[in-house]
């Protein structure tokens, strides 16, 4: 059975991109459209939809506007899909409820993927073999992570990186350990190739980034915050 989703959005050839793409997929997603707050408020009631795509610059009615809306009688998932990427629009966008928030331009396969595990984690029908170190966790066979309730968009080197350090937790990773265990035997550069990388996967962890912390000349450890 396909899910039923609602984007809003109001830039028209973006909205028939990410139509196209969804009705192109074999899991049957139903996707309707609003190209404003006020048509998507109309659209909303009365009809039941499995997640949002939620535009934040909207007219009529913006994007936070609309999701504060919905979070007064619905927790259905929502994402927002944004070109306002600031630290400070994003927490917004969390503080009031969403889900997820993706900067535009964002990837067409990354975004389905997103909007499923949402929906099948919202609805309960997730099996997983999560590892979890408090607020973090990942689905090995899923290619899943989380901080918090936020699903993470991890490249696979930083997906292999918080794998080892949440089977871990505690325990000194050295930067040796890394680049064998992510990289292999036969890698050419040296270290320092494990300090870019953490330091792009503490950005993506955003406010639990301090969970991994940095051993000096040695290496890093996941601590789990209280």
């Amino acid at each position: 059975m396909g899910y039923k989703i609602l984007l809003v959005e109001d830039e028209p050839g973006l909205r028939e991109i990410i139509a196209d793409y969804f009705s192109a997929q074999a899991d049957g997603c139903t996707l309707d459209t609003a190209a404003d707050g006020r048509q998507a408020l109309e659209k909303l009631d009365g009809n039941p939809y499995d997640l949002i795509l939620l535009d934040v610059m909207l007219p009529e009615l913006d994007g936070f506007t609309l999701c504060r809306s919905v979070r007064r009688s619905s927790d259905v998932p929502v994402v927002f899909l944004t070109a306002r990427g600031s630290e400070e629009d994003t927490l917004q966008g969390y503080g009031l409820g969403a889900d997820d928030y993706l900067t535009k331009p964002f990837s067409l396969p990354v975004l389905y993927a997103k909007v499923l595990a949402l929906i099948r984690r919202d609805k309960g029908l997730v099996t997983s073999e999560r590892i979890t170190a408090g607020p973090l966790s990942l689905d090995p066979r899923s290619g899943y992570a989380w901080a918090g309730e936020r699903l993470l968009d991890l490249p696979p080197k930083e997906f292999a990186l918080l794998r080892l350090l949440l089977e871990n937790p505690g325990r000194l990773l050295t930067r040796e350990t890394l680049l064998l265990r992510v990289w292999g035997y036969d890698f050419d550069g040296n270290d320092r190739v494990v300090d870019n990388h953490i330091k792009n996967l503490r950005r993506t962890l955003g406010e639990y980034a301090n969970c991994i912390k940095t051993v000096i000349r040695a290496g890093y450890r996941l601590e789990t915050m209280k």
